[in-house]
């Protein structure tokens, strides 16, 4: 409980220290703006040339809104390990996080928080529901903890590609751009139909890093496009099982890290 009352007062003090900005909302509109304007090509094709065999723009859609969404999540409230090889690797500000009396991921987590990042998670989610009401599709008890399982395993998921980079920035900070494919570009794969991935960046995206485990089986539970039901209820522990790796590698990393000089 001290931990969490820490990370939300460091959260507080940042928001605080954002909303000094006079022009802080128009950075939650622009975060707004390349979520809703990022999938248009997708939208622009369907309408276009209708739908690819049984996917619609809709189930497209809500496959990436929710991919979208969790990384939203991830971005908001773990933005610190986004920032840590170079902001405090690279110039030795973690040596001042080894000195005070607080978990060290915890630090590491609440350094930074960018308000603005907030409004993808938002625009995420009202694009789901919005694609399920067009999908026709009715949330009951069962799907809706199918859908808070899926987001929640998103953010997790990729806070682990956050932490997992963290703990190799510790051996290195000059070859982590890698991080980029399995964040905005993991979210990108979705919007192609499974169907019609190639089995290459399926198996890696649902065995390797569990992208598609937290976006498109639960998607097909949830609104009954075949996949069978405990398909859709593996995000969650799949989420769980990939940050514990990565937990793993970050408390590596710790162990081995000998301060940092000019």
């Amino acid at each position: 409980m001290r931990a969490l009352k820490i990370y939300f007062k460091s959260i507080r003090i940042n928001i605080m220290s954002q909303a000094q900005y006079r022009g802080w909302y128009f950075m939650i509109l622009q975060v707004f703006l390349i979520v809703i304007l990022d999938p248009i090509s997708t939208v622009l094709m369907f309408s276009r040339f209708g739908n690819i065999g049984e996917w619609s723009v809709y189930k497209i859609m809500l496959i990436y809104s929710l991919a979208v969404t969790g990384y939203g999540l991830a971005e908001t409230f773990a933005r610190g390990f986004d920032y840590f090889p170079w902001k405090m690797i690279q110039s030795g500000d973690f040596d001042r996080l080894l000195l005070r009396p607080c978990p060290l991921t915890l630090q590491a987590a609440c350094s930074y928080f960018h308000l603005h990042r907030a409004a993808r998670p938002v625009s995420g989610l009202m694009v789901i529901f919005y694609c399920l009401s067009k999908l026709g599709t009715v949330l009951d008890t069962g799907k809706i903890l199918i859908l808070a399982g899926a987001l929640l395993g998103g953010a997790i998921t990729y806070a682990g590609v956050y932490v997992m980079t963290s703990g190799i920035a510790f051996f290195t900070v000059k070859a982590l751009d890698w991080i980029y494919i399995v964040t905005n570009a993991s979210y990108q794969v979705t919007r192609c139909p499974i169907d019609y991935t190639p089995k290459l960046l399926k198996n890696a995206f649902t065995f390797v890093v569990p992208m598609l485990v937290v976006s498109y089986y639960p998607a097909s539970v949830i609104c009954g496009w075949g996949e069978p039901f405990w398909k859709g209820v593996l995000a969650l522990p799949a989420a769980v099982l990939f940050f514990a790796v990565s937990f793993v590698m970050w408390k590596t990393g710790v162990k081995r890290y000998r301060s940092t000089g000019s």
